[in-house]
């Protein structure tokens, strides 16, 4: 029987401390993208140079991944259609449209529902309930999730404002779905793919004018200097966008889109720090102890997670590696099952 080498221990180490470093950089995005917003950025602007940009820095290293197999490129090109289209423009583009409705704690806490998301998927698709260690994390997750957020008082929501929220939860589910999937393209390939992918869609809706466009060259002010518009907006599309995906997508390939949904979490928890940090937005103590109950709570989701991978998968070929059939489609219990890491 033909199969592929899955590492257990040091590959899944090593896609958890993938996902930290992806979750810290995609926490900058929103002090260095918010600069630019004041001193007149469209989000539709900022999206697309961050996008753009993201996908340039990110052409030669796929190009190195892929070595000459462009082919895979045609074969697997309805997986990053759907991954640029939903995954990368569409989470984007809708989280933008829900933070112009609602408050921007209110709209982040509805996208990072996420992960209950594919609970529930994965759920719907195996018939196999969660351990009860998986579904008291994804509780304690979401519970402290809400404190860091800090949500206090009434609130208005605007029905329009969660429509879109909920749908960027939507295409946040979908993004690490779809990333997760066994595939001979390398991670970094499918990162690059799906941003020209999402800079394409998005250039077409400012084109036919759904997002308006303005990016003014002027100078903007970040942690109390003044700097040029060009810096900021050269980190936005090199740190949180063609690093982050580039190292989300192989930790999500490793740990799969479960675990790996719940570790994104810790983005949050690093967006607070670099408010703290940079603005000066010291945490309420609510908020720390919501940290807590965060780390805890991914912590128990990925023991759980684990421990039914590995009532799943059967046949060691040694202590370190495990040997799992090949197959063009993914097993029926593929979403509780540690999916393959590919090469970068």
């Amino acid at each position: 029987m033909e199969g592929v080498v899955v590492r257990t221990a040091g590959s899944r180490g090593g896609g958890v401390v993938a996902g930290l470093v992806a979750a810290a950089a995609f926490a900058t995005s929103g002090p260095v993208a918010k600069p630019l917003l004041e001193a007149g950025w469209t989000p539709g602007g900022a999206i697309l140079f961050r996008l753009s940009f993201g996908a340039l820095l990110l052409l030669g290293p796929a190009l190195w991944a892929l070595r000459g197999r462009y082919r895979l490129l045609v074969t697997e090109r309805r997986t990053l259609l759907l991954f640029g289209l939903v995954g990368v423009a569409g989470s984007t583009s809708l989280y933008y449209l829900a933070v112009d409705r609602l408050p921007i704690a209110v709209a982040l806490l509805v996208e990072y529902t996420a992960p209950l998301l594919l609970l529930g998927w994965a759920w719907a698709r195996t018939r196999r309930t969660p351990s009860r260690l998986t579904l008291v994390g994804a509780a304690l997750a979401m519970g402290g999730l809400v404190l860091v957020l800090d949500l206090t008082g009434r609130i208005h929501l605007d029905p329009v404002g969660l429509l879109f929220a909920f749908a960027a939860a939507v295409g946040n589910a979908a993004y690490f779905a779809m990333t997760a999937r066994p595939s001979p393209l390398p991670p970094v390939a499918v990162a690059g793919s799906g941003l020209v992918v999402g800079a394409l869609v998005i250039g077409l809706l400012l084109v036919v004018g759904v997002l308006p466009l303005r990016t003014p060259a002027v100078p903007v002010h970040v942690a109390g200097t003044s700097t040029s518009w060009l810096v900021l907006a050269l980190v936005l599309g090199a740190l949180p966008t063609a690093f982050a995906y580039g190292v989300s997508t192989v930790s999500v390939r490793i740990l799969g889109e479960r675990t790996a949904s719940f570790l994104a979490l810790a983005e949050v928890l690093f967006a607070v720090v670099l408010a703290w940090a940079l603005l000066g937005e010291a945490p309420a103590g609510v908020q720390l102890v919501g940290a807590v109950l965060v780390v805890g709570g991914v912590a128990l989701v990925r023991r759980g997670a684990t421990d039914e991978s590995a009532a799943l998968l059967v046949e060691p070929a040694d202590a370190d590696v495990l040997l799992l059939p090949t197959s063009d489609a993914p097993p029926p219990d593929a979403d509780l099952r540690e999916p393959q890491p590919l090469a970068v």
